[in-house]
C-alpha cells in the first residue's frame, strides 16, 4: 500500500498551459500518474499534449472523474484555485505554488478544515510520491524505489537528500510526502504520521523538520501517545544564527524557541531517535531495520 497517492488517483492540473504547470504535469504522466485534466480559464477544448483542457474544476471532475488537484497558479490566485478545488469535490488538493499570502492560506484553511471534505497538502510543497504508483508535484522520483519507508518533510530538497541517502542504503518507500514549510500548512506532521501508521506497508517512518515554529514538538507528543511504529528525525538548521528566516517562511527562531537543539531534544525525550546529518538518518534507518 502506500497513502494519499496510488493507482486511483486521477490528477487534474490547474495552470496547466503555464511552463512550470505543463512541465511537471507531463513529467508526473511519464512516470505513470493517471492525469486526465488541466484547468486554465478561458482556454477550455484546448488539449496540453493529449490532456484536455477545461475552464473549471468542476467541469474536469463531471467530465474526467478528477479526485486530486495539483495547483500551479501564480500567487494572488492560487487560495481561490484551492477553494475552487475544495467546492468541487476534490478529495486530494497538492499545493506546490509558493509565495501566497499568509492571509489567503489561512482562508483557504479555515474553509478545508470547516467543511472537512478534502485535504490539503502544501502550499509551497514538493508534492506527493509514491513510488511506481503515481508522482503528484515536483519530487525527482528517479531517487526513489518501493519500499517500507515512509518519508514526510517540511524541506522540499531534504526530502529528496534524505530519500537518497536511504535509497544508497538499500532502502525504498511506501510514499513520500512534502508537506510544505509555509506558516500555515494544509497538512502538518500528525497527520501524516497518522496515515503512515495506518499503513501496512510502512515499517519505519522518517520525520524531516527544520527550525521555526513547534510543529516538531507537537509531533513528538504525538508519536509518543499514538505511533508504534519506529519513527527517525532530522532537524535542518543547527547552524542557524537565532533570529535568521532560513528558506521557508515558517523557519525562524525566536529567543531560545523553535531551535533545532530544542526540537531534537523534544523528539529524544519522546524516544525518537534524531540525526544530526542525512546520512546518520540512513545510518539510523539501517540499525533499526536490521540492514
Amino acid at each position: 500500500m502506500s497513502i494519499l497517492i496510488d493507482k486511483n488517483t486521477r490528477l487534474v492540473t490547474t495552470g496547466i498551459t503555464g511552463s512550470e504547470g505543463k512541465f511537471h504535469t507531463l513529467r508526473n504522466r511519464d512516470y505513470g500518474t493517471n492525469v486526465v485534466a488541466g484547468v486554465t480559464p478561458g482556454k477550455g477544448g484546448q488539449d496540453v499534449d493529449g490532456i484536455p483542457v477545461f475552464n473549471t474544476i468542476r467541469e474536469a471532475v463531471d467530465k474526467q472523474g478528477a479526485n486530486t488537484a495539483m495547483i500551479f497558479v501564480p500567487p494572488p490566485f492560487a487560495a481561490d484555485s484551492i477553494l475552487e478545488a475544495e467546492e468541487a469535490g476534490i478529495e486530494l488538493i497538492i499545493a506546490i505554488t509558493e509565495g501566497i499570502p499568509a492571509h489567503d492560506e489561512l482562508r483557504a484553511f479555515q474553509v478545508i478544515k470547516k467543511n472537512g471534505r478534502s485535504r490539503l497538502v502544501g502550499p509551497n510543497c514538493p508534492g506527493i510520491l509514491s513510488p511506481d504508483k503515481a508522482n503528484v508535484g515536483i519530487i525527482p522520483a528517479g531517487f526513489f524505489k518501493p519500499g517500507n519507508v515512509g518519508v514526510v518533510s517540511r524541506s522540499g530538497t531534504l526530502t529528496y537528500q534524505v530519500g537518497n541517502e536511504l535509497a544508497q542504503s538499500g532502502f525504498g518507500n511506501s510514499t513520500i510526502v512534502g508537506i510544505g514549510g509555509d506558516p500555515v500548512p494544509g497538512t502538518d506532521f500528525i497527520d501524516v504520521l497518522g496515515l503512515f501508521q495506518d499503513d501496512p506497508e510502512t515499517e519505519l517512518i522518517v520525520m524531516c523538520g527544520e527550525i521555526g515554529g513547534d510543529a516538531e514538538e507537537r509531533a513528538a507528543d504525538f508519536i509518543a501517545a499514538h505511533v508504534t511504529k519506529p519513527v527517525v528525525g532530522y532537524i535542518a538548521g543547527f547552524t542557524a544564527p537565532p533570529g535568521k528566516q532560513m528558506g521557508h517562511a515558517g523557519a525562524i527562531v525566536s529567543g531560545s524557541k523553535g531551535t533545532a537543539a530544542a526540537k531534537a531534544e523534544a523528539l529524544e525525550a519522546k524516544g525518537v531517535r534524531v540525526g544530526r546529518t542525512p546520512t546518520e538518518v540512513a545510518r539510523i534507518a539501517m540499525e533499526i531495520l536490521g540492514h
